[in-house]
């Protein structure tokens, strides 16, 4: 039953969530438009019942009460269109919505940490009534109390006495149960109900069995509802105070064995509506999967065409793929297989291209199953620039582009709050703080903020964008001499001083308010990025605008890498991070006062740095002449690796080093991880990111 109960309230924030988001979406672009359609009202209405709902099943008392007061509002306009909202109103009332998303949101946030929920709602439902007051008085609601039927009310004016004739051997006495139309997830409702009048003490029986199992009963259930049989009907009487309760229950229906003469009659004058076309209760249900075989069951199936999977099972899914993968290149490069003919192994290479051909396909469909759109992401940063807008007195909009774009899952999360961050600082740094400004500067008076995305194959590029002041680069180097991180002997380009912004406690603001100042910036934004495997760049043009450029990987559990060899060691260098390998000779090393050595490449002078020096291994050799040189580069830093050998590209799977080793830093030396080769050995691979900054704060490098 655990396992069940977290399953229950996994599929209950995955459908709150769901319906939050969509809530946030129509809200966005009905302030736009000023007004709220009919479709939205009905939508609004629909969702906040579902959340009710939601809310009353997993017995979290101030959600549902919350969700109720926005339906009973809902239900007013609902029943009376946006007319009865004056105008002046109406920005109230979108206030009143967002304020109600953010309240769901906060706590459901609670819920997933495990914390308390807020019980002190009675101000935030308070403000509800008021409104729902003000619109009835303003728009002269006659008769209208505002608000929707409750299930008590529904229950009582729904209940009617149909009978059965065959009823379970000793269980005469039935209580069909009706769930609120789309109130979603109907087996789990249904369940709950049951589990709850069974808490009571009451022994019954219920059909359909597989209530907690099938989620293909929800179908049914919502059509036909579900019956519960009981011994006594004292016992019945005592359940539909437990069932009418429930805030998602429509109505129930007492069924008898063996009417009465009085319930005959009352049938007469008044047939019961919720009998006519129901499947007969007393029958056994069928058995899961069943419904397939009929037409209607048919229909069903095809709504179940998506289904959501718990990431814990992905990440074993992705697991055993990778060790699919290095056991199949193991078997083809086995070291048994040298010597032999290759006329005799024809059979075995021809299965074995067949058997490469499939791991590559169960590869890319299983890495497809983790990759999910950045529209989600992207979506979010509406409400941002939206509520930023409202607080700093700036009028901006977002424009999406590439929002179908696809990364990994962990990757989505992972850039969530940068992403967050970058568009919170394009709307406090950027974006000028009057229209005049922007109309002096021959600016549209309303700002704009593009986020875009674009795969390019092995990497997926996002710009956040600005049309706003740029960025001051004198103040900036003001700033970091003033806090000691720049040289006031040292002459540096703008790139480099665009870094100083992403430099831990480094902020451009006087004051601390609400969104900045309190040094916890960029630097943030550029460790979560790297973290994932990608690299943060900003551009600037002073009174123009700025871009800052996020470069991601895909995926974090497989990658392109170029696998190199020094001394007896192996290293995988991740592919995205190199420009170019060449040979050199000793006339084109320079060498510097500190002996280091520098290699001129394109206008511009790059480090040389030896690998076997950097991890203390015997090299092949150390002449320059007889090894090669991989230009890498992370963000804004290059440098050349001198290696022995290039030995090929490889597809590898990354493996995660053992927590124990995190105990020697030996992630801040360069080592991301490492990966099993075809003939077993093991490589590490680099991290070019961290290997440059403990190449830069190692002595001699």
């Amino acid at each position: 039953m655990a396992n069940s109960g977290d399953s229950v309230l996994e599929m209950y924030l995955y459908e709150t969530n769901t319906l939050l988001e969509q809530l946030d979406n129509i809200m966005l672009a009905a302030e736009q438009a000023d007004t709220l359609s009919q479709d939205d009202v009905n939508e609004i209405f629909r969702i906040m019942h579902t959340l009710k709902g939601s809310a009353a099943m997993m017995e979290y008392e101030p959600l549902m009460t919350i969700a109720h007061r926005i339906e009973d509002l809902f239900y007013l306009i609902r029943e009376n269109t946006m007319d009865i909202v004056p105008e002046q109103d109406r920005p109230k009332l979108f206030d009143l919505l967002f304020r109600s998303i953010d309240y769901f949101r906060d706590e459901i946030g609670k819920i997933e940490k495990g914390e308390p929920l807020s019980t002190n709602i009675d101000r935030f439902v308070e403000t509800i009534n008021m409104f729902i007051d003000k619109i009835k008085n303003d728009g002269q609601v006659a008769g209208s109390s505002g608000e929707a039927p409750s299930a008590d009310q529904a229950a009582a004016q729904g209940c009617r006495t149909a009978t059965v004739e065959n009823a379970p051997a000793g269980y005469p006495f039935a209580l069909r149960v009706f769930l609120d139309e789309g109130c979603g997830m109907e087996n789990l409702r249904a369940f709950m109900i049951v589990s709850d009048v069974r808490d009571s003490g009451t022994q019954f029986l219920y059909q359909p069995e597989d209530l907690e199992s099938n989620t293909a009963r929800s179908p049914e259930i919502a059509e036909n509802g579900f019956t519960m049989y009981f011994a006594a009907e004292n016992e019945r009487k005592a359940a539909i105070p437990l069932i009418s309760d429930l805030g998602f229950v429509k109505t129930y229906q007492e069924i008898d064995a063996a009417p009465a003469p009085e319930a005959q009659r009352d049938e007469k004058q008044e047939p019961a509506p919720e009998a006519t076309g129901q499947t007969e209760p007393q029958k056994a249900a069928p058995a899961a999967g069943a419904e397939a075989t009929s037409g209607k069951g048919s229909g069903h199936q095809i709504k179940q065409s998506l289904i959501s999977v718990n990431l814990s099972k992905l990440d074993q899914l992705m697991a055993v793929v990778g060790e699919i993968v290095i056991t199949e290149t193991m078997v083809t490069a086995s070291p048994d297989l040298r010597g032999i003919e290759d006329a005799k192994l024809d059979n075995f290479y021809k299965s074995a291209r067949q058997l490469r051909k499939l791991t590559d396909e169960l590869q890319d469909i299983s890495m497809s199953l983790r990759m999910v759109p950045v529209s989600g992401t992207f979506q979010k940063m509406r409400r941002i620039v939206r509520d930023m807008g409202q607080k700093l007195g700036r009028k901006a909009q977002l424009s999406i582009i590439g929002e179908d774009t696809e990364i990994d899952k962990t990757i989505v999360d992972a850039i969530s709050d940068p992403i967050m961050h970058i568009v919170r600082n394009s709307m406090d740094h950027g974006i000028e703080p009057d229209e005049q400004m922007r109309i002096d500067a021959g600016k549209n008076p309303v700002g704009e903020i593009t986020l875009s995305a674009q795969n390019t194959g092995s990497e997926v590029i996002i710009k956040i964008e600005d049309d706003g002041m740029g960025v001051d680069c004198d103040a900036v180097l003001r700033k970091a001499l003033r806090q000691g991180l720049a040289s006031p002997d040292v002459e540096y380009n703008q790139r480099e001083i665009m870094n100083f912004l992403m430099m831990p406690g480094f902020s451009t603001n006087q004051e601390v308010t609400e969104f900045s100042g309190r040094g916890v910036g960029m630097d943030v934004v550029k460790k979560n990025v790297e973290t994932v495997g990608g690299v943060v760049t900003m551009t600037s043009e002073k009174g123009k605008g700025s871009c800052t450029t996020l470069k991601i990987p895909l995926t974090t559990a497989i990658m392109d890498g170029m696998e190199v060899r020094v001394g007896e060691s192996i290293f995988t260098i991740p592919i995205q991070n190199i420009r170019q390998s060449f040979k050199v000779t000793e006339k084109d090393i320079i060498h510097d006062a500190m002996q280091g050595e520098i290699i001129n490449k394109m206008e511009e002078f790059y480090p040389v740095v030896r690998l076997y020096n950097v991890y203390g291994i015997e090299p092949q050799s150390t002449s320059i002449n007889d090894g090669i040189l991989v230009w890498v580069e992370s963000s804004e830093s290059s440098c050349c690796l001198f290696v022995d050998e290039l030995l090929g590209k490889q597809q590898v799977v990354i493996k995660p080093l053992p927590s124990y080793l995190n105990n020697f830093k030996i992630k801040d030396a360069g080592i991301a991880g490492c990966t099993i080769l075809g003939d077993g050995n093991i490589s590490l691979i680099l991290d070019v990111t961290n290997l440059m900054d403990f190449i830069s704060g190692s002595a001699g490098y």
